[in-house]
């Protein structure tokens, strides 16, 4: 499945995203994205008064790095009696610096469910006269955010250039649209990026029609009635969602209200009151979507045959849809929830996530395996149990195979025992990087809606041992008494980093382009180096570790101090992190992509006529949520050393902060270390 509205977070433009149309309006417009558009016709015309009543008004708490204020935003949605909407959305900016001109360049993402029926957009200028784009000047396009989404989506983009959003300028637009929306729900995110003033949302409801809010990351505000069934809520001074390094994704930390919307005696599937409720709507969809044929069964038999173990011929089936079905898109209508037919996806060669997903789960039932569809957001955070359920929620499917009880190995990992179901094996048919029993770290630890036949239920996937994702190394080196280091490196992947190095590699077809990683690892802590011979292997079985090997010299790396030598024993790998060395406080959690565990081993052996003057001190630290340990030792005419960095929880929150910013301050101590050789007294 595709995420339509951003490109594909698993990794760069690849991998398998589910969509997440938007049930209301809120989620097209709201994206506003820098591009350059072209500029359309601009007309002096006045600005209505809703937008010049804002132009004295004072601005809320910011500093001045705040490149714009969101003045005033109004969002009204109408709900109608047979289940359509209709609605009005209103934005004013304040642009303070040139970097905050991006506000006046709009765009205004819709579908074949959404009709964007007015869209007008003004600038009041510091000085001079008032400017005025009206929906005729506006750009319409197909969308290009994901791969072929001009071609196999109905995902439209209006586009806006306002003339003068420069700095003092005040940039505005109002849009009126129509939704015949899936499911009635909506969605009112008012906290943004930058400060926001005062924010407005307005609720109209037919006769009978009921609604229930929830508040996520702000305390709830209640509503005033202004009418029959009409109902309004003001927030005001929100302060700006500052982007920190690995904090949550901003649904996760955001503040926003979720409405679920009730008919009186409607369609109870056009609503979702609990996840079981959601579950059912997805196997719905999905219930059509498990024919077999003639081909597929055959292909099952051809793929099978050679594996009379039943954990064998799972492994086979579910490398042909890793490696032969390619990842495509098509996203029309209700195709941004619902998987194409598996006939047609075998026929064919390519699907998407949801796509992939059906088709192995239909091949797996012809060697009478079960699989259940499970539905999950790539980012931890943005699905929890405090989270109500709604649609657009997830942006990736993936399968809960049920094993066999005579199926028992110790390479599957990401195994969960359900009370009902039994033996639930989680795997990502997409993602074609990472083996059978093992699931990637964004997925791990994270909450999903695992649909079965009764239903849907959210449940959290296992977090696996950092040891599964490793980088280990070992260096023989030789030290010359000019400096001179040389010798042989090996190192060995698994888990994530070995998966994200085969994506790398993935299209290179020259033996030097297959060392570049290798390069960026030796330029992070060489000054200078020559690399004299490299290899990699292991780079088509993901079942196996990745593996690295070469050989190199770096020129004056032991540092002449008169008669003495000093080098750092630590050759190669950084650990330590500035994430946390900011002036300002932080205020989210730190986060990691996956649990890790790397080792390195690097012996250097002296120049003749030399000896060990002086080591550094080893460096132990254990945290809940990392550890570190490192030491150098003299063997013989050798120099040792041996670290272990590991990270064992993959949140961090703010009041651990200090005692990471300590962990990585050591470990940058340590790599920064060094040993003094002397000459031999005679």
């Amino acid at each position: 499945m595709t995420n339509k509205s951003c490109p594909n977070p698993l990794r760069p433009q690849r991998g398998s995203k589910m969509a997440r149309r938007a049930p209301g309006w809120k989620r097209w417009f709201a994206l506003l994205v820098f591009a350059l558009v072209l500029a359309p016709a601009a007309r002096s015309s006045d600005a209505p008064g809703w937008m010049h009543a804002l132009t004295n008004a004072p601005l809320p708490s910011h500093d001045d790095k705040t490149e714009a204020i969101l003045m005033y935003s109004e969002e009204v949605l109408n709900v109608q009696s047979n289940g359509k909407m209709k609605g009005t959305a209103r934005r004013v900016y304040k642009i303070l610096r040139p970097d905050g001109r991006k506000y006046g360049k709009l765009h205004f993402y819709f579908d074949g469910e959404t009709k964007i029926t007015a869209l007008r957009a003004w600038c009041i200028p510091p000085q001079g006269k008032d400017y005025e784009v009206k929906d005729k000047d506006v750009i319409e396009t197909g969308y290009n955010g994901v791969e072929g989404g001009d071609l196999f989506s109905d995902l439209r983009v209006k586009s806006i250039d306002v003339p003068a959003a420069d700095p003092g300028s005040l940039v505005g637009y109002e849009m009126e649209h129509e939704d015949r929306p899936f499911i009635f729900q909506d969605e009112w995110f008012f906290q943004e990026s930058i400060p926001v003033r005062e924010a407005h949302y307005s609720l109209q409801l037919p006769p009978g029609w009921e609604y229930k809010a929830v508040w996520l990351n702000h305390e709830e505000v209640l509503p005033t009635r202004a009418g029959t069934n009409h109902f309004q809520w003001v927030v005001t001074d929100i302060p700006e969602l500052r982007k920190e390094r690995q904090m949550p994704p901003d649904p996760a930390v955001a503040g926003q209200m979720i409405l679920h919307i009730f008919a009186p005696k409607g369609d109870s599937t056009k609503s979702f009151a609990t996840w079981n409720d959601m579950g059912k709507w997805y196997g719905e969809l999905w219930k059509g979507r498990q024919n077999t044929s003639t081909e597929i069964k055959q292909k099952v038999a051809e793929l099978t045959k050679p594996h009379p173990a039943k954990l064998d011929q799972i492994r086979a089936l579910a490398s042909f849809v890793q490696d032969d079905v390619r990842y495509v898109a098509i996203e029309m209508g209700i195709g941004g929830w619902q998987p194409h037919p598996p006939e047609d996806v075998f026929v064919h060669k390519y699907g998407d996530c949801k796509d992939k997903s059906v088709l192995l789960s239909v091949m797996l039932r012809e060697i009478g395996v079960d699989s259940y569809d499970l539905l999950i957001f790539t980012r931890r955070g943005v699905v929890a149990p405090n989270v109500p359920p709604r649609l657009g929620i997830f942006n990736h499917a993936i399968l809960a195979i049920r094993l066999p009880d005579d199926v028992k190995d110790p390479s599957l990992l990401s195994v969960f025992q359900h009370p009902q179901l039994g033996r639930l094996l989680y795997f990502d048919p997409t993602d074609d990087g990472t083996p059978l029993g093992e699931i990637r770290g964004e997925l791990q630890a994270n909450y999903a809606l695992l649909v079965s036949p009764t239903g849907g239920e959210l449940i959290q996937l296992p977090q696996l041992f950092p040891t599964q994702n490793a980088i280990y190394r070992l260096a023989h080196l030789t030290l010359d008494e000019r400096g001179i280091l040389q010798g042989d490196v090996q190192e060995f992947r698994k888990g994530d980093s070995a998966a994200d190095q085969r994506y790398a590699l993935k299209s290179v077809v020259t033996e030097s382009d297959k060392i570049k990683p290798i390069e960026t690892l030796m330029a992070a802590s060489l000054s200078t180096f020559h690399i004299t011979k490299a290899s990699v292997t292991g780079l088509q079985q993901r079942e196996l570790p990745l593996r690295f090997d070469w050989t190199f010299y770096s020129e004056d790396y032991a540092k002449s101090a008169g008669h003495l030598l000093l080098l750092r024993p630590r050759v190669l790998g950084v650990k330590a992190d500035n994430v946390l060395e900011t002036k300002e406080p932080r205020k989210f959690p730190v986060e990691f992509n996956a649990p890790h565990h790397d080792r390195d081993t690097f012996e250097i052996t002296i120049p003749t006529g030399y000896e060990v003057d002086e080591l550094p001190e080893a460096a132990d630290v254990d945290y809940s949520f990392g550890s570190y340990h490192s030491k150098t030792e003299k063997q013989g005419n050798v120099l040792r050393y041996t670290r272990t960095f590991e990270i064992k929880e993959l949140s961090v929150p703010v009041d651990k902060a200090e005692d990471l910013k300590r962990f990585y301050r050591i470990i940058a101590s340590d790599e920064r270390n060094t040993a003094v050789l002397k000459p031999t007294a005679h």
